[in-house]
């Protein structure tokens, strides 16, 4: 696994590793409707999430009804994220810049489970077995197939609203998500929130067991790396609306740290890159669903 050249605390240190050449209120009304299990509240964010903006008429009746039967159907629970403006980045990672996600998205609430990667491709490369478990042994290429498959089989049952897909997100997409209006080092307590080396036991756990952040999300700190969007590289340091990193690149990103690393890998800010076509123990990712660009008008 390689640094990003921004990131001087990222380094994996991994014990196994193989390499293969709501808007806030209604996002919390879905969250507590369908949570996986009670769990304590999380602990006080650094800073508090801005004040819940009206529902874009983006996000349709339809789109949240398919949401709400999907996560019924599959098991993949999903957060609407609403639009903001927030600071990505940190001293560790500089610099710090303002970044708007200008459109609504959804999110899983956790990352993608062996049972539901296995309902989709029929296989499980997971090493810790567990349906419960996040997917692990899963290239960047992988995901794509994933997500390319479970948008063509929601769009051929005329389940999926028109000009949505399923995705990975962006680098900039999961920071937002991930921090949930906080602005510190992560969004809660590391200890509550995260697996990582001095409590994972060395393996990987069942998804949703520790506290979520405050819109909801399980495991964005620890349990295994989630594979992003984006080529990895350094950030510029502008303003920047809707990101989706380098035009090109040698590695793609990858978030949020793991069972086998410490605590400040786990950071909201933190990153690590590493080839498409690489397959960890630790690595797995969580699927997004968002608007997808439409179709140019055609030529007259």
């Amino acid at each position: 696994m390689n640094l990003l050249p921004c990131d001087k605390m990222s380094g994996c240190h991994r014990r196994v590793r193989v390499v293969l050449p709501a808007l806030f209120a209604l996002a919390a009304l879905m969250a507590r409707g369908q949570d996986p299990a009670p769990v304590a509240a999380p602990a006080a964010p650094a800073s508090k999430p801005a004040s819940s903006p009206a529902q874009p008429a983006a996000v349709s009746e339809p789109l949240l009804s398919f949401v709400k039967t999907f996560a019924a159907d599959s098991g993949m629970k999903l957060v609407l994220i609403p639009a903001g403006t927030f600071t990505m980045g940190d001293m560790i990672t500089a610099p710090p810049h303002q970044v708007t996600i200008s459109h609504p998205f959804f999110i899983g609430a956790t990352d993608v489970t062996q049972a539901q990667w296995t309902a989709v491709m029929g296989n499980n490369p997971a090493h810790f077995k567990g349906d419960t478990r996040p997917v692990e042994m899963v290239s960047w290429d992988d995901t794509l197939a994933f997500c390319k498959k479970l948008t063509e089989r929601e769009q051929a049952a005329g389940r999926l609203p028109a000009g949505w897909a399923f995705n990975l997100p962006t680098s900039a997409q999961w920071e937002y998500a991930c921090r949930a209006g906080t602005t510190g080092d992560y969004a809660g307590d590391v200890e509550a929130m995260a697996w990582y080396d001095t409590n994972s036991d060395d393996t990987t756990h069942p998804v949703a067991q520790k506290q979520p952040n405050a819109w909801g999300l399980y495991d964005m700190h620890g349990n295994v790396y989630q594979w992003c969007l984006d080529w990895a590289g350094s950030y510029t340091g502008e303003p920047e609306t809707d990101p989706t990193g380098p035009a090109t690149g040698s590695n793609r990103v990858m978030r949020g740290g793991a069972w086998d690393v410490g605590a400040p890998q786990c950071r909201s800010a933190g990153r690590v890159g590493d080839d498409h076509r690489s397959r960890f123990y630790s690595l797995g990712f969580r699927a997004v669903l968002v608007a997808t660009p439409a179709a140019p008008a055609p030529v007259k």
